[in-house]
C-alpha cells in the first residue's frame, strides 16, 4: 500500500510538471465532461465547490473528502440542459457505515452529445450517428480526529462516438479541514488523475487534471457563506494571448496596449472562482446563490458585445425534506446552461434502510 501511494504521488507530480510547461489548458485531455458541475448548486456557485461541509452529497463529486454522516441515505437526481442539444445528468446515493467511520457514495455521470450528420467523402448526407460518455463513480471518506476529512473517488469511464469506443480510469483525492464551530472550511483536492486505457486511436490522452484549493466561511452576524476556489493550479500560465485583445480602450476613448503587469493580473484571477450563498429561514430552508468564474468570462465573452459570461445564479428550496435546486451558468451570448437538482433522504421514507 505504501509503495502504491508513493508511486501515485510521483505520477501526480510528474503530470503537474509536464502541464506547467504549456500555457494552454484546452484540447489536451480526454473525457472533458468530467469537469462539468454535477449539480445545480455547483452550477450556481461558479462551477466548483470543494469546501462546504453539509448534507449535499453531490459535493462529493467535486471533493470526496466532503462525504460525511449527514449525507447518509441521501439520493439525488440532477439534469443539466446544456448548450444546443447536449444533455448531461448525474445520479448519486450516499451511505454511512458508522462502525467503520466511513461515508461512501456511488454515482453515475453521463453526457449525450446528440445526433451528428453522417456524410460520405463527397459530402452527401447518408444518415446520423450519436456520441456520448458515462462515468461510474465510487467514493469513500473517513474522519481523522474530528476536524480532518480525507477521501477518494474512483471513476470508471466509458466513451463512444459512432463505432469508436474508449475506456478510462481516473481518481480524485481530497482533504478538508473544518474548525471547531463548523463555520470555516479549507480544502484541497487533486481531480481526475487518470488516463485512457483503450482509446479511439493509438494515442492515449489523460483525464482533465485539475488541482484545487478552496475555503468557505459562514459569517457570524449575517446569513451568508462565501467561498473562494483556486483552480487549475497544476499550471500557472492559463491566459491565452489573443492578438485581437492586445489593446484596450479607456474611459477617455484612448487606445492603449495591455501592459505585462495587466496580463499577469488577468492570468492570476483566471485561477479563481468566487461565490456566495444567502442562507435564509429556519434550517436554511431557502438559499440564494451567485458565482463568478473569471476564466470562463475571459475565454467565452465576445469583445464587441456585453454579456453575463462567467456569472452564475441560482437558488435552493427545502420543502418537507425534499430539496429542489436550480442554477444557471452563463457561458456565452449564444446561451446558458440550466441545471435542476432534486434530492431527499430515503431514511425518512424507509426507516429500516
Amino acid at each position: 500500500m505504501m509503495y502504491f501511494t508513493k508511486r501515485f504521488l510521483l505520477n501526480v507530480l510528474l503530470l503537474t510538471c509536464i502541464s506547467s510547461l504549456n500555457g494552454q489548458i484546452g484540447g489536451r485531455y480526454a473525457y472533458e465532461f468530467l469537469a462539468l458541475p454535477s449539480s445545480a448548486r455547483i452550477t450556481a456557485l461558479g462551477g466548483s465547490v470543494i469546501s462546504v461541509l453539509d448534507e449535499d452529497q453531490n459535493l462529493a463529486y467535486s471533493n470526496p473528502a466532503l462525504l460525511n454522516p449527514k449525507m447518509n441515505h441521501r439520493i439525488s437526481f440532477n439534469y443539466n440542459w446544456h448548450l444546443e442539444d447536449i444533455k448531461n445528468g448525474y445520479i448519486s446515493y450516499a451511505r454511512t457505515f458508522e462502525k467503520l467511520n466511513l461515508t461512501t457514495h456511488a454515482a453515475i455521470d453521463y453526457i449525450s452529445y446528440g445526433d451528428f450528420v453522417r456524410a460520405d467523402e463527397t459530402g452527401k448526407q447518408i444518415g446520423t450517428f450519436e456520441g456520448g460518455e458515462t462515468a461510474i463513480v465510487l467514493g469513500v471518506a473517513k474522519t481523522y480526529q474530528e476536524r480532518l476529512n480525507y477521501g477518494m473517488n474512483l471513476k470508471f469511464i466509458f466513451s463512444n462516438l459512432d463505432g469508436y469506443k474508449s475506456f478510462g480510469l481516473a481518481a480524485d483525492i481530497g482533504m478538508n479541514y473544518t474548525n471547531e464551530n463548523g463555520d470555516f472550511n479549507i480544502s484541497a483536492v487533486i481531480k481526475n488523475v487518470g488516463t485512457e486505457v483503450t482509446s479511439y486511436i493509438d494515442e492515449k490522452y489523460a483525464a482533465p487534471l485539475d488541482i484545487q484549493i478552496g475555503l468557505s466561511k459562514r459569517l457570524k452576524h449575517l446569513p451568508f457563506r462565501f467561498s473562494i476556489i483556486a483552480h487549475e493550479l497544476q499550471q500557472w500560465k492559463i491566459r491565452y494571448d489573443d492578438p485581437s485583445r492586445k489593446e484596450t480602450t479607456n474611459i477617455f476613448g484612448e487606445v492603449t496596449e495591455d501592459s505585462k503587469f495587466s496580463q499577469e493580473i488577468d492570468n492570476f484571477f483566471r485561477h479563481f472562482i468566487f461565490s456566495g450563498e444567502f442562507l435564509i429561514g429556519k434550517n436554511d430552508g431557502l438559499k440564494l446563490r451567485v458565482g463568478y468564474n473569471h476564466l470562463r468570462r475571459k475565454e467565452l465573452s465576445v469583445t464587441q458585445f456585453q454579456s453575463l459570461a462567467g456569472f452564475s445564479l441560482g437558488f435552493g428550496l427545502s420543502v418537507k425534506g425534499i430539496v429542489i435546486d436550480y442554477g444557471v451558468g452563463y457561458h456565452h451570448i449564444a446561451g446558458a446552461a440550466n441545471h435542476l437538482s432534486i434530492s431527499t433522504n430515503l431514511g425518512r421514507f424507509f426507516k429500516k434502510v
